[in-house]
């Protein structure tokens, strides 16, 4: 035929080669090339052979196979030839028999190849000009690419004219209602590109070219701009990154910057950011969740708390507790998780009391490695786990069919943490034990016996002292079907949160939450998260827009006081 010249293996990889990749891209080697495609440098020996590509989204040349080295030796490069050439880009779903490919209509009419030149020329021209109308359109088209709306969920109708006036400039200080506080908080794990590239494995679906900090950066320093959000808890906190770049660019922004890389080697952290014109740093505590002393706390992650008082607000001792981390991944390890919650909960409680006694409004953000309805996420929410007989896989829910079956020991975490079942250092623990056994000494029962067995069953009985509701309910109404926080090759699944106290008018509070130690958080809104589904029509995550692959998470709060 047409290419008898040509080896016979090449001339069977033009008739049968058919690759699909992410579901819907293409690329056939026996479609007529357009005049408009031009290879680098120079032309390979099988050059003349017709190509068609759709190169709409994360292409990867498909991997030949045979003795011929002629195309290795061909200087032929990607990023070359994409930049000197145009494409027509066939759509992959054929709505009628008048958008088949031209060589599979002639297969099905049985006509020969040399029957259809002149059709071939003709939709050659066609596919020229449909070049220079995609080149001509590509500048109005390019802020739409790749991009997915995300909208922003209002709980009271007052949280909208407040958003309305903020989008407008106007500054909270000067409205006149004093009465009230609000502030947007974003939880964020931004991908460190250490680990990133330590585990490429989860990003095959991207482009090599999006993967790269360079063109990451400021992706995110744009994300983070255009949601301008009062504080910024993120998380995968590159330190090399963090100090030349980051913390600097945040700054320029407005922002105050705290940050805690994890221990070891391991190169990332988290970092809570907060814009000075809203709030002052009454104190930052870092946590460390490594013992050298501890074989059950091995790992590097780490925690921060920040304790922020708000300005513009009437009440001079108001604070806000802050915190964030990043726990552990492993689904095997649910004592680790747990321990490094506990330990989280701990500082919480030592930095967020006032001077009655009571918490101040608390906020936790970060990535807890657990789905929604895990035994670790319902101890967030509920305040009590009884973890007796729960295998360690299952703690986090990570995994549909766990392969850790070991049970948790009881207790999980040995008596020298420091920590009690409450997850309270245990030093104030006791101080609370003592003056309340001050007041009970004249009615304490004699039978000893009784409490010490008490004590035993409720040894396998972890607590904590706040009540905390999640800001996003991970389904939506509609149809049940979940959000998503994350989104790569591997998996499509919430593990991020935002868990707030709730005030006691907190309509947008889950059940749990109706007391509130001091005051308490009123949720007027939060930007709406996506499904899986969603995220794969722009290719998941990372994408040419959104260069994490986590979403952020961003909630307005109100701070109601008693």
């Amino acid at each position: 035929g047409r290419h008898s010249m040509l080896p016979r293996h090449v001339q069977r990889l033009g008739r049968d080669w058919l690759t699909h990749w992410s579901g819907s891209q293409i690329l056939t080697t026996n479609s007529p090339v357009s005049s408009c495609m031009r290879w680098a440098r120079h032309f390979p020996p099988w050059a003349s052979f017709p190509i068609s590509a759709d190169f709409s989204a994360n292409w990867r040349f498909p991997p030949f196979f045979g003795p011929w080295r002629q195309f290795q030796n061909s200087n032929w490069y990607l990023d070359n030839y994409t930049q000197s050439c145009c494409f027509h880009l066939p759509n992959p779903s054929m709505k009628s028999e008048g958008e088949e490919p031209l060589t599979k209509k002639r297969r099905l009419s049985g006509q020969d190849d040399t029957s259809t030149l002149e059709q071939e020329t003709n939709l050659s021209n066609q596919n020229e000009e449909s070049c220079l109308s995609v080149a001509q359109n590509e500048e109005k088209r390019g802020s739409k690419k790749g991009t997915i709306k995300r909208h922003w969920e209002y709980f009271c109708q007052q949280s909208k004219t407040m958003k309305i006036a903020k989008n407008k400039g106007s500054d909270q200080s000067s409205t006149g209602s004093e009465a009230t506080f609000d502030f947007t908080v974003m939880s964020y794990n931004i991908l460190s590109q250490n680990l990133l590239e330590g585990n490429s494995h989860l990003y095959k679906h991207c482009r090599q070219r999006l993967l790269f900090w360079t063109y990451r950066f400021p992706n995110i320093l744009q994300e983070i701009k255009e949601l301008d959000a009062d504080v910024l808890c993120l998380q995968e906190v590159q330190e090399d990154h963090y100090r030349t770049e980051i913390k600097s660019s945040l700054e320029s922004l407005g922002y105050h910057c705290e940050y805690k890389m994890r221990t070891g080697r391991k190169p990332d952290g988290c970092a809570i950011c907060f814009k000075t014109s809203k709030f002052s740093l009454i104190s930052s505590n870092p946590v460390e969740f490594f013992r050298h002393d501890i074989p059950l706390l091995d790992r590097d992650n780490v925690g921060l708390v920040l304790l922020l008082q708000p300005r513009f607000h009437c009440k001079a001792n108001a604070a806000i507790c802050i915190a964030n981390t990043h726990l552990l991944y492993n689904p095997r390890r649910g004592d680790i998780k747990l321990t490094q919650l506990a330990m989280l909960l701990a500082e919480i409680a030592s930095v967020a009391p006032q001077k009655d006694g009571s918490f101040c409004p608390i906020i936790i953000c970060g990535d807890f490695n657990s789905v929604p309805g895990s035994p670790l996420y319902r101890f967030i929410k509920e305040g009590k786990l009884n973890y007796e007989g729960l295998a360690i896989g299952k703690v986090s829910g990570q995994e549909q069919f766990p392969r850790g079956q070991r049970i948790l020991s009881i207790p999980i975490w040995p008596k020298k943490l420091g920590i009690s079942q409450n997850c309270v250092y245990e030093i104030k623990q006791q101080q609370k034990e003592e003056n309340a056994g001050e007041k009970l000494e004249a009615g304490k029962p004699d039978n000893t016996q009784e409490i010490v067995i008490a004590s035993e069953k409720l040894s396998s009985k972890l607590r904590h002292h706040f009540k905390l509701s999640s800001v996003y309910s991970h389904y939506f109404p509609e149809t049940g079907v979940p959000e998503v926080t994350t989104c790569h090759s591997r998996s499509a699944v919430t593990v991020d949160y935002i868990f707030y106290s709730a005030a006691n008018d907190d309509t947008a509070a889950q059940p749990g939450a109706e007391e509130s130690f001091c005051g308490g958080l009123k949720l007027l809104g939060r930007l709406a998260l996506l499904t899986e589904k969603d995220l794969w029509t722009v290719n998941g995550l990372p994408n040419e827009k959104n260069s994490s692959d986590h979403l952020p998470l961003l909630a307005e709060f109100r701070l109601i006081e008693r």
